[in-house]
């Protein structure tokens, strides 16, 4: 799965990003990836273009939402994406 979302990331597919705390510990992860017609459009949201997800471990639950909402801004401050075209699950 690792190579996968390496080579996603390298081809510029889809982009997975590790959630880091302190120095090196991985709590959980974010993925971007293109919404494909046939399997991830979202019914009556025809315009989204990308889906995103996101992990915490059971242990960092409480970072869930925070980390909903970094995302959330950093992709609407720092991604090329419109208003409506990206589908993140409310938290």
């Amino acid at each position: 799965m690792i190579e996968r979302h390496a080579k996603d990331f390298a081809d510029r597919r889809g982009f997975t990003y590790s959630v880091i705390e302190g120095a090196d510990e991985v709590i959980g992860c974010v993925y971007l990836y293109p919404a494909r017609q046939e399997h991830d459009r979202v019914p009556g949201r025809e315009s989204v273009r990308v889906r995103v997800s996101s992990w915490v471990r059971a242990d960092r639950a409480y970072l869930d939402a925070p980390l909903h909402r970094a995302v959330s801004q950093w992709l609407a401050e720092a991604w090329p994406f419109e208003p409506g075209r990206v589908d993140y699950a409310p938290r």
